[in-house]
Formats: C-alpha cells, structure tokens, sequence
C-alpha cells in the first residue's frame, strides 16, 4: 500500500532552513503596491496637496506592511517554535500522531523520527489496509461507539495492531484520541490522537506478574528486607512457615523470628556477611509466632530495587526441621540397633578399625567376643517377637553391665552381640571377660515377674594381630570360634584357631555339594524296620536319608541336614524323599507286602512352617498312588514348639487328609501335656538317650527308667501309639515288651537296609537279626 513521506523543516541547534513546510500551516495576506508619474500634477496647487497626501497614504499603507510583515515573521516564529516544540514532545515521549478516516478507514500516522545527521523529521504514513488483532476488535469498536454516543470523553484503549509494512508481528498501542472533525450534520468523520508503543511496557508487566505469581506461589519462603533488615515484603509460604502475616511483620525489624539457640554473635555475624559481601547461605534456627523453633535453610543476596535503584535484601528460606531430624534417624539407623540403642555391623568395623590402628601404634592387642543367645530361636518362636525383643534388651544390658561402659558393645543382627576389648597384653584378659559374660548370664532374666528367662551365651575370641589384621577378618574368626563353641556344648567360650577356617572351608565345600546332589544322585534312603511287640510282625518303617560324596564320601545325616536347613535346600531334598519313600512302600505292596505297612518319614522345621509341605505330601501320595493313611510325618518336639499355632494349624490339615503324624525324640523338649493334648498327633517316640539306661543295674540309669515307664503310661492313657528307639539288647527289648511299648526300632531289631534288602526282610525271605552285627551306627540320624 503507498504511503507518503514528507521532508520538513530540521533542527540543528535551532537553526532554519530554506526548506521548510512547517508542521502547523502558515497564511499571507500582504498587500500589492503601485505607483503613477507625478510630473503630469506638479503644476496644479492642487494636484501637489493631492501628491501629498498621496504620499502621506502611501508612507502610511508601507508602515502598515512593514509592521504586518515584522507581525508575521513573528507569527511564523511562533508557528515555527510551536512546532518545534510539538516535533520534540512527540519524539521524546516516543508517541506518534494518528488520524483515523470513518469513512474511508483510512489511517494517517505520523511519527517523528532522527535520521543520520540527528535531524528531527516528519514521517507520515497512510494505511488503507489497517488491522487490529481480532481478539481486541470488538472491545475497540465497542468503546469507540460509547465515544461517539458520548458515554465517554475520549477514545482510550490498548489493542494490538498491525499496518503496512509490519509484516506478520503485533504491537501493542495504547491510544488516546478525539473527533478532530464532523460533517454538516455534525456527525463524527475524522477522529485523532496520540499513540504510544507499549509492547515493552507489556513485556515488563508480564514479567512483574509472573514474578509476582513465581514468589506467591513458591514453596520457599522468600522475604524482601530494606537496608536496616527491615520486612518490605513477604509471601505466602513465610507466613505458611512462620505464622505471621503480611501485615504483622512489613516496617518489623528481621529479628523478629530470631530464637535464643544461637547467640547473638551469630546473628550480628550473618548480617555484617550480607552488608560486606551482598550474601550469606547457611541454616538458622526461627522462632514460629506460636513460640515454637525450626531450623530453616536460608539464602540471602543483595539486589538494587530496578525503580529506585535503592538497596534490598531478599531472604530464600525452608523449614529443614523434620528433613534434619530424618536424617539424625537415618544416621542412627545406619550406625545404631533401634531396639536395643546398641552400635550396629556398620559402626562396629569402624570403632574396631580405630581400636586396631591405637592398639598397633602402642604395641598392645585388641579382643574381639563374638556371643550368641543359646536357645533364644525357642523364646521367640513359642511367646511371640514381642517377648523376644524385651528379652534382646534385656539381654543387651546384662551385657553391657558385665563389660562395662567403657567397652563397645554391638549387636550384629538377631541374638548375635560381639564386644571389643582394648589395651590389653594377653588372650586370657579376653577369657576372663567372656567368663564373665557366662557368669553374669547364670541368673534368669526376669521381665514383669511373669517370665523368667535362663539364657546362656555361647562366645568366640579372636585377638589382634594374633589371628587377623582386618576389622571384617576379626570378626569373622570370632564368629568362627563361637560355632565351636556351641558344638562344644554351648554356654562357654572358645578361643579363635586357625584350624577352624578348615571347617568352615569345609562346610562352605559340602554346601556347594549339597547344591548339585539331586541333580547327580548321590542321595539314598535306608529303611529301618520298627517291631509290633504284641504281633511280632513288623508294623512300620522309618525311611532314613543318606548322602554318598564322591569328594567326601560318606557325609552323616547330622552334618549335611543342619547345612540343607541353613542353606534353603532342605525342601527341595525334603520333597525328594518323600516322592522316594512313597514310590518305594509302592513298589513293596506291588511286590506282595501288606497294605497295612506304614512308611515313616522325618520332617524339618523349615518343611513344616515355611515350605508348602501339604503340597508336597499330596504330590508325592497322588504320584505313588498311595492313601493317605500309608504314610507318617514324624517331627520332634522343638519343630512343633517352634511355632505352637503354626503347627497346630498345620498337622489339623494332615489329619484332616488322613496322614498320621509322630512325635520324635520325646522327652528331650518341653513334654507338655497341654501340646500333646491340643496337637493331633497319633505317635509318641521314645528318644534312644533314655531307652540306653533301661535294664541297667546302674543306679544312674534308674532315672531313664522312669522316664520311660512314664511315657508309655502316658501315651496310652491318651491314645497314643509308643515307639522306642535305639533299642540295641535283648534286656532294653524285654523291658520295653513288658512295660506294653507298641513298637521298636534299633540295631536289635535290625539295622537300616537297602529298599531290596528291606523288601526281603518284609516278605520273610530274611529274618530278624537276634543281636547287633558289626559296630553300631551311633552317627545314625533319621533324615
């Protein structure tokens, strides 16, 4: 679209040019002069009083032009000024003058502007295509015919619009205007005003409003202080944090949050930080409105106001109290037993690390005891975690009261404890420390006079630099040592030696085995018979596992079953015995043996309360074809006292399915009547220690026999069958015939056979041994 330019008058330093057109129009009126020959009147009197006045007029009409020429250069110096002033105004306030034609909607704006030479020209541009931005459009139109109507004294308005030549962008205008002419009828047709570029003045109050909404709406708490560290202003998260309002603390000095845990200094410290430096970052404890402390993270930076250039101070800060006090408890977590307040793994290397380094620069040693709870596994397990968790306290504080402040106590996990001693010369200064240890433990724990507890501690010793160098080395030999120490019979202590680290190397190697046995078949099972004393017939057997190693040999079932338990790889090879011994009693009865033979099969702890044993023995029975009454579990007393409810829940499910179950090894426990009658157990089995003093002249051996005339008493009043174990002569057999046993097993009877040795026995094509052959096998644990 054309526009034009004009080409005005400039400015250098006031200076005029001769190419002026002024921005304000100027007018001329001056008058056109002639004159006649006056040598034709001279003559005539007349004629001269005429010339004279003629003359007179003519002088007058000049002075008159000279004074209405002095009158106009004044006039258009005016004008000239006045325009001056006008092309100054508008270019120092950076507004340009606009003309809008309601007929045409044509648009005249005129802008002045500098060019090279710092001339203040005249630009004037004609839009025939104008654009306001459709958004605006309507409030434009709409406040342009509340002016017309004369509901308002003057346009005014912000929109955005586009002309010629602006290519595709907006700006942002804020206008004044008013009608600058009207037609005959006195309608509006030509409208004009200033107009301003307001697209920074926007830019800037978005800017402010998103920084207003940023520090209104930001988690922190941010407060702006003058110079004296006085509030000016704060947002909504300070007043969140601190409980004041605005309007409580703007003119306050700072100080005002200030708590008495800091000293003064500190404070007066910070602020000398922040005059000197235009900074300071750190953690303040502030005091809520409520009186209450909390710590608070602050950064504080020195800025210029941008409008008044004065200084402020802006304070960033967040409550760190509950993030502070997480963190202590992780610290203490990581280093620290929660239950018993006690240093933990963690903490013990690094004081047992400290130990070592003092011990080496002074020449001295250093004892580390490693203790463990004997039988503690029964407390927790028959009375609850609860209980077991006070009795761990309680312990834990005999403890430390039996070594004494000044020594580390930790407690390494479960009911395992260990004691560093220092600065001393000799192995027995360790001794004399775990003895007593055991000494102190000699009296029960006591907890609300209703339990009493009698907990022996079973301890090894390891010393620096006599067995290790390291932290984690030490204390893996004590560890070591105390495993000797509970095999040795527990509630004692045993000093660390090297040959230790070839059991343990030793029983890493026969877990290792353990791993690949069912997949190499190097597991057995042996049948050992059980006797009907009022038939003579043989009742039951007791399937019994075995372990033939090719790098070991022949490994006894009281060395690998304790490590299948600890290991995890009990039911695996738990589930594997069952599905032999059930597919052997299987192939006997094919092969011509009763139906009323009853396979035995021994059962762990971790089976009975961890596996999916009722899996297992309907798997192995539906596998075998066998019914449920052909097949006894038998477990011992510590498995079912273990976990008393778990059990009891359990071996209903079995009765229910028709498996019987056995209780081995009885009398060795707890021997409760309550369990005996509340569990659905169909066999008591008399423990070989107690059948081995009967029919002894020994006075000694007097006690067994009571036992176990009390046992079998016992069982049949409750309608229990009895079996004895280990009977191995042929006075234990006729005592235990006499005093109405139902069944034995031992040596006696006959030892455990191969699956076809055994079937030969039960189809009577080998008879019953008469007396023990060979060496008895006293290693001869049931699987």
């Amino acid at each position: 679209m054309p526009s034009a330019y004009t080409r005005s008058r400039a400015f250098r330093g006031g200076s005029r040019t001769d190419n002026h057109q002024p921005l304000l129009p100027a007018r001329s009126n001056a008058p056109h002069l002639s004159t006649t020959p006056l040598n034709a009147l001279i003559d005539s009197p007349l004629v001269l009083l005429l010339s004279v006045l003629v003359l007179a007029l003519a002088g007058l009409a000049v002075a008159s032009f000279r004074r209405r020429e002095r009158d106009q250069r004044k006039l258009m110096q005016a004008l000239d000024e006045s325009d001056q002033q006008l092309r100054l105004a508008l270019w120092a306030s950076g507004e340009l003058f606009w003309q809008y034609d309601l007929r045409s909607h044509h648009l005249q704006r005129t802008r002045i502007v500098a060019d090279a030479d710092n001339d203040l020209a005249v630009r004037s541009d004609l839009d025939r295509d104008t654009q306001i931005h459709p958004d605006d459009l309507p409030r434009v139109l709409d406040q342009l015919r509340a002016y017309l109507r004369g509901d308002a004294p003057m346009v005014q308005i912000d929109l955005r619009f586009r002309g010629e030549g602006d290519g595709e962008r907006w700006h942002w205008l804020r206008a004044h205007g008013r009608t600058v002419e009207r037609d005959a009828d006195g309608r509006a047709i030509k409208v004009a005003g200033t107009a301003r570029d307001i697209d920074a003045m926007r830019e800037l109050e978005g800017q402010h409003g998103i920084s207003v909404e940023v520090m209104r709406n930001m988690a922190e708490a941010v407060a702006v202080l003058d110079p004296e560290f006085n509030f000016l202003a704060v947002n909504t998260a300070f007043t969140r944090m601190s409980g004041y309002a605005g309007d409580e603390v703007i003119g306050k000095d700072a100080s005002l949050l200030n708590g008495n845990q800091h000293e003064p200094e500190f404070h007066a410290a910070a602020r000398d930080s922040i005059r000197t430096r235009d900074t300071w970052s750190g953690e303040m404890w502030q005091r809520r409105k409520d009186g209450v402390d909390f710590l608070c993270a602050m950064q504080c930076t020195a800025i210029l106001d941008p409008g008044t250039r004065q200084r402020r101070y802006v304070i960033v800060s967040s409550d760190i109290t509950e993030r502070r006090r997480l963190e202590h408890e992780l610290r203490f977590l990581a280093n620290f037993d929660p239950l018993t307040n006690l240093p933990n793994r963690t903490h013990l290397a690094g004081r047992l690390a400290r130990a070592i380094m003092q011990a080496r620069a002074s020449g001295t040693k250093v004892g580390l005891l490693f203790l463990d709870l004997d039988n503690f596994k029964d407390v927790n397990d028959s009375l609850g975690h609860p209980i077991g968790d006070r009795v761990l306290k309680a312990a834990a504080q005999r403890l430390q009261d039996a070594v004494g402040s000044e020594r580390t106590v930790a407690r390494v996990g479960g009911d395992e404890f260990t004691v560093v001693i220092e600065h001393i010369t000799t192995a027995d200064e360790a001794g004399a420390c775990a003895q007593a240890i055991i000494d102190i433990f000699d009296a029960p724990l006591r907890l609300d006079d209703r339990y009493e507890f009698t907990i022996s501690p079973s301890i090894g010793i390891s010393l620096f630099p006599d067995h290790a160098q390291l932290p984690d080395d030490l204390i893996k030999h004590a560890d070591t040592a105390m495993y000797r120490a509970k095999a040795a019979g527990k509630h004692g202590y045993v000093h660390y030696t090297e040959d230790m680290d070839d059991e343990i190397r030793l029983r890493a190697n026969l877990i290792a085995a353990l791993r690949r046995v069912l997949e190499r078949g190097e597991l057995r099972i042996e049948y050992q018979p059980q006797l009907a004393l009022d038939t003579g017939d043989i009742g039951a057997v007791e399937a019994l596992l075995r372990w033939y190693s090719p790098e070991y040999g022949e490994v006894p079932p009281s060395r690998f079953i304790p490590l299948a338990e600890e290991s995890g790889l009990i039911e695996a090879i738990g589930e594997w015995v069952l599905h032999e011994a059930c597919r052997t009693l299987a192939d006997w009865r094919r092969a011509g043996v009763g139906d009323a033979l009853v396979m035995s099969v021994n059962v762990s702890a971790m089976q009975l309360l961890r596996g999916d044993l009722i899996g297992s023995v309907h798997r192995a029975l539906e596998a075998s074809g066998l019914p449920p009454a052909a097949l006894e579990l038998e477990l011992t007393e510590s498995v079912l006292m273990s976990n008393a409810e778990v059990a009891s829940e359990r071996l209903q499910d079995f009765q229910r399915m028709g498996v019987s179950i056995a209780v081995d090894d009885f009398g060795t426990g707890y021997s409760s009547l309550a369990y005996l009658h509340r569990l659905p157990i169909n066999t008591l089995k008399i423990d070989k220690a107690f059948v081995d003093g009967l029919a002894s002249n020994n006075e000694a051996d007097s006690e067994d026999t009571t036992i176990t005339t009390t046992i079998i008493a016992m069982a049949r009043t409750l309608g229990l069958l009895v079996v004895a174990e280990g009977v191995e002569t042929a006075a234990q057999l006729a005592f235990l015939k006499q005093h109405d046993c139902n069944l034995v097993q031992g040596y006696w009877i006959s030892p455990p056979l191969r699956a076809d040795a055994c079937l030969q026995l039960l189809l009577g094509k080998r008879g019953l041994t008469s007396a023990p052959s060979g060496t008895l096998d006293r290693d001869a644990t049931p699987a």
